[in-house]
């Protein structure tokens, strides 16, 4: 569904991301950790468009979208959940979803499937964004992103700062939407135990530079803990 190739970023003289290359396959969670400054946001940043790529390429199904703008990658199907969540905190929930079908027509419902993942999103629909709890505005990133049915979706982080009910929660939304075949899924985390779980793909980052991949089911026997932890 999406394949980066020899991506290299620079924030200044500072040399970011590294030749930096992966695939992100319909139906499976591919999921890229390393610790704190190794250049994973910006490989999602890079990924959406939100910071042009230097030298390298990514396709999304097959359509060179390397010099397209964000919007433009969203109208061919990606949908991004960034880090810190982003939502509108003056907005309803019922404003923010709506943000994320901004390009469809005015008229276009939003989906009833967002309220069978997120129930507690149909209890507060007029209920203001910055008045949620933190996994609530979490679960409302993640149904902004879904509403437009993208079939790439890009996760930056979705555990940070949530109670362990609600991560929970998400895990199992992102199983089962990569479990329908009709979605690829790229996830950053650093929380270990949850991307072990759901990971069908693993990419390990170290100073901008993938060092270690691999499937998911031999997370444990390749050492990725520890790589984690070091």
């Amino acid at each position: 569904m999406l394949k980066a190739d020899g991506l290299n970023q620079y924030y200044g003289g500072s040399h970011i991301l590294r030749g930096v290359s992966l695939e992100a396959r319909l139906g499976e969670v591919t999921v890229i950790l390393g610790r704190n400054g190794v250049g994973k946001t910006t490989l999602l940043k890079s990924l959406m468009g939100v910071v042009p790529v230097k030298t390298g390429s990514v396709t999304l199904d097959g359509t060179d979208i390397t010099r397209d703008v964000p919007y433009e990658r969203v109208r061919q199907g990606m949908g991004y959940v960034p880090q810190g969540r982003e939502i509108f905190g003056r907005l309803t929930v019922e404003e923010n979803l709506r943000m994320g079908l901004a390009y469809k027509p005015g008229r276009t419902p939003i989906p009833a499937e967002l309220f069978e993942l997120f129930p507690i999103l149909k209890q507060f629909m007029h209920r203001r964004g910055g008045d949620l709890s933190g996994g609530q505005q979490q679960q409302l990133a993640i149904a902004r992103a879904l509403a437009a049915g993208p079939k790439l979706l890009i996760l930056d982080e979705p555990t940070e700062g949530i109670q362990p009910s609600i991560i929970k929660d998400i895990g199992r939304v992102i199983r089962m939407l990569a479990d329908r075949k009709t979605m690829a899924i790229i996830l950053v985390e650093q929380y270990y135990d949850f991307a072990a779980e759901l990971a069908d793909q693993y990419l390990v980052m170290e100073r901008g530079e993938v060092i270690q991949r691999g499937r998911g089911a031999d997370m444990e026997a390749e050492g990725v803990r520890q790589l984690m932890s070091i």
